[in-house]
């Protein structure tokens, strides 16, 4: 089910007032604010393109656009040789990084984890996380919330992505098993997880040059009766 906005773009100057220390500053940001479709997917409502776009660059160069980074995430995954680092939260605060194959399907980024390691059970309690990862010209961080995903439909074709790439996955139940996989993954099977996007950054190696700032809307939504 999708739900489509027209495309509107504007750039909008915004004054920000805040009290520090007893002085009240001012802070002007030049925003790029975007609303274009969005779709939702099982229980997660979310964008699959910014709502509003910011220019980090400190040397002039222009903000760079999503499209930059999300193409190549649609078409260098799963074939490319590419490592995603999973940063999540352990219970005591202290953070845990793994690295893991992960793919683009259908506008959103897909990894999985055994249920025994520490990524899994980090996100069972927290799903805060963030995925890093080095694209061909351009570096990326993505920010969010991991929630496991077990519905067949998404379980089916996330392995049929999987397999087109060379790891020959297929469901089991409500997650996914393979004759081999990483060392460090657990034995099977292995949880998928979505990962809901809240906020990316981009940081370009290769002309044209730049860096930018992405944020996405995104909400926690009641299952849909077809969904369960």
């Amino acid at each position: 089910m999708f739900y489509a906005w027209s495309a509107v773009r504007c750039t909008a100057v915004i004054y920000v007032s805040r009290a520090r220390a007893g002085t009240l500053q001012t802070i002007f940001g030049r925003v790029s604010i975007w609303r274009r479709a969005g779709r939702r997917t099982g229980m997660t409502d979310y964008m699959t393109e910014p709502i509003s776009t910011r220019n980090l660059d400190q040397y002039g160069s222009a903000e760079l656009p999503w499209s930059r980074p999300r193409d190549l995430l649609a078409s260098d995954t799963p074939g490319s040789d590419l490592t995603f680092f999973v940063a999540t939260v352990r219970p005591d605060g202290r953070p845990h990084s793994a690295g893991v194959g992960a793919l683009w399907v259908d506008d959103a980024l897909y990894f999985v984890g055994g249920p025994g390691t520490r990524r899994s059970r980090n996100l069972a309690a927290n799903p805060a996380c963030s995925v890093s990862v080095r694209l061909p010209g351009i570096d990326l961080v993505l920010e969010g919330d991991a929630h496991r995903v077990t519905d067949s439909s998404t379980l089916e074709r996330v392995a049929a992505v999987y397999r087109g790439g060379g790891w020959p996955a297929a469901v089991e139940g409500d997650a996914l098993t393979a004759p081999f996989t990483a060392p460090s993954a657990g034995p099977p099977p292995w949880h998928l997880f979505r990962l809901t996007l809240h906020t990316a950054f981009g940081v370009a190696a290769a002309e044209p040059h730049g860096a930018t700032r992405w944020d996405f809307a995104h909400q926690r939504a009641v299952p849909h009766p077809s969904t369960g």
